[in-house]
């Protein structure tokens, strides 16, 4: 989800003051929450399934990125070397 600039932005002090209200939020929105102190962007809070969805989307997206350089460089196997490697 697109980061709401009004909602999603929040002082290092007011996570200081209510942790619970700023992970509850970014847990609830979908939506990470940017840490700012003195006005600069410091840190961001998000849900842990966020997280972890958001990493097995790089993985899998780095893991086709790789199969195409291996396509593109000549890189590939006959699908019966394959088979026999997996024994199938």
């Amino acid at each position: 989800m697109p980061t709401k600039f009004s909602e999603d932005i929040v002082p290092l002090s007011d996570l200081k003051v209510n942790p619970g209200k700023v992970v509850n939020h970014a847990k609830d929105t979908h939506r990470p929450v940017l840490l700012t102190s003195r006005g600069r962007g410091v840190a961001v809070v998000q849900g842990l399934e966020d997280y972890e969805n958001e990493r097995e989307e790089l993985a899998f997206v780095k893991a086709i990125a790789q199969g195409l350089m291996e396509i593109k460089e000549g890189n590939t196997s006959d699908i019966s070397d394959v088979k026999k490697r997996l024994g199938i």
